[in-house]
């Protein structure tokens, strides 16, 4: 396999991007422009709009669409999330779309279930399963703990191989632009897994500050999210991942990314150094 830097632009129509403002698809969208590629972004504010929940806005969004990333919000573990996967892959498939590339979670038996749709959708397809984001300390609901000096996580001490965005991003564009990715599952990690408590202490030593982890019970966190404003169904889907995904079966680190791109993954160690110089973990005005 090589490196996304070697791909060409595919030849064709466009290549749709769900969820092209978040955090895995604003990162894609940049790589296949920068390479050239036709996008067109895949979110509700973008022309046409797209909405999951609405399943009249994606025709318009398919048209002249060769290529797609499929990205689910907010994960292919919800309620539902089968039903809109095996209802989409049909209308790209009838729109003619050729590829597609799923992005997965690791150890969920729902987000299987969401792969074997795609996998039997007639169409060429890569699944992208993915570990736990680094970024979600900095792009996601963690940003606020970090810089208020402490993060309360339901986590215990099971380590957890922690992926880097970036390399999300470049294994899904290899699979979308380059050859010899069809048909392939790349379950990406980080080189190495980091309990909760090690990750915050590693970003507390790039930020050159005491960041406190407190474990605490997982109905304590769900409440308190919901009290913060986080919609209860998103804060009862992070206490499902931290109940039940969390429970050591996704320690092992594995070799997705260095079979998609050749080379070896970030590690947790360069995130937190590149995004502590960012500045966007120094210490809130309230902490």
């Amino acid at each position: 396999m090589t490196d996304i830097s070697e791909n060409s632009a595919p030849e064709g129509g466009l290549t749709l991007v769900l969820g092209g403002t978040g955090k895995t698809g604003r990162r894609i969208v940049e790589r296949l422009e920068a390479l050239d590629v036709p996008v067109r972004m895949g979110s509700r504010s973008a022309d046409p709009a797209f909405d999951w929940e609405d399943g009249t806005t994606w025709a318009p969004v398919l048209r002249d669409v060769e290529r797609v990333y499929l990205s689910y919000y907010p994960d292919l573990a919800v309620p539902g999330a089968a039903d809109a996967i095996r209802a989409f892959t049909a209308a790209a498939a009838g729109a003619g779309v050729r590829r597609v590339v799923l992005l997965s979670g690791r150890g969920e038996d729902e987000a299987r279930a969401c792969e074997r749709i795609v996998e039997g959708s007639g169409l060429e397809w890569t699944i992208v399963r993915s570990s736990w984001f680094a970024q979600n300390f900095s792009e996601d609901h963690l940003l606020e703990p970090v810089r208020a000096g402490e993060v309360a996580l339901p986590a215990g001490n099971v380590p957890e191989p922690f992926v880097h965005l970036d390399d999300v991003a470049d294994v899904a564009v290899a699979a979308l632009t380059g050859d010899g990715h069809v048909g392939e599952v790349y379950e990406v990690t980080g080189p190495r897994a980091l309990t909760f408590a090690e990750a915050v202490a590693e970003i507390g030593r790039a930020a050159g500050r005491e960041i406190a982890y407190v474990p605490v019970a997982a109905e304590d966190y769900g409440a308190a999210l919901v009290r913060h404003g986080l919609p209860a169904e998103i804060a009862g889907f992070l206490v499902y991942l931290f109940t039940t995904v969390l429970d050591g079966r996704n320690t092992p680190t594995t070799d997705g990314v260095r079979r998609a791109l050749g080379r070896e993954p970030r590690d947790f160690a360069d995130y937190a150094r590149e995004t502590a110089a960012s500045g966007i973990w120094k210490e809130s005005d309230h902490s």
